[in-house]
């Protein structure tokens, strides 16, 4: 059955939607722009039951922007949660609430799926629009997991990766994650953290019972799937 069409850059998509026993989201962050790449991907995976972003969205950008890229998004029909990154200014915030799921600080469940999340990043040399104390991080963090208790599985998404990980270290070797992030997982164990903010350091790593994972740009083509039956499966792709 044909649920929706709908065109990017002048191609036409035709959108089915197979029904599947499995929860499956797909994951992206560092999107900055590519609007459409992003739209191409999720045209092509197709059958999924809600589209994470784990910040930066735009790179700098306004409302409007937001706006028009998540109505964009929404074409799909699936639920959007999402978080802000250290390049989406704060001003966004209100176009996070009012078209998506918007889990900073907050939390939200899907079936037996809990999310929550803490946009922005830890203070950075680079001076970025959405910058917050470590203390601030935690607080949002443990704001968030009060929502998701009762969830059987927890999904945290937080922009900036966790410290001292295989994927929040620079091309230099230096981490430069959260060190909030890690304290906060290495207490509740999360079942799957999804981050992104540090580009070079995409891919997979644990922290005890927590499988973490840096989405990589998805101005790339990159991102993540989260597949859940009795057990999460997550994979990186692009």
């Amino acid at each position: 059955m044909i649920d929706s069409e709908f065109k990017v850059r002048g191609l036409l998509f035709t959108v089915h939607y197979p029904r599947s026993n499995l929860l499956t989201f797909i994951a992206v962050s560092d999107i900055h722009g590519s609007y459409a790449k992003v739209a191409e991907m999720l045209a092509r995976e197709i059958s999924f039951d809600a589209l994470i972003i784990a910040g930066d969205l735009t790179t700098n950008g306004s409302p409007r922007e937001a706006e028009e890229a998540l109505k964009l998004f929404h074409q799909f029909g699936k639920p959007i949660i999402s978080v802000a990154g250290n390049m989406d200014p704060v001003t966004l915030e209100p176009t996070f609430e009012s078209m998506s799921s918007y889990v900073n600080g907050r939390g939200i469940i899907i079936d037996e799926a809990g999310f929550f999340g803490v946009s922005g990043s830890p203070f950075t040399p680079m001076n970025t629009p959405y910058e917050l104390s470590e203390e601030t991080i935690m607080e949002r963090a443990e704001a968030g997991w009060k929502d998701v208790e009762s969830a059987r599985w927890k999904i945290f998404i937080p922009h900036a990766p966790p410290y001292k990980t295989a994927i929040d270290r620079l091309l230099s070797g230096n981490h430069v994650g959260s060190k909030a992030i890690r304290t906060f997982i290495e207490q509740h164990q999360p079942d799957v953290v999804v981050s992104g903010h540090i580009h070079e350091a995409r891919g997979v790593d644990t922290i005890g019972n927590s499988q973490v994972v840096n989405c990589g740009p998805a101005e790339k083509g990159y991102f993540v799937t989260i597949a859940i039956d009795n057990q999460i499966t997550v994979e990186v792709r692009g």
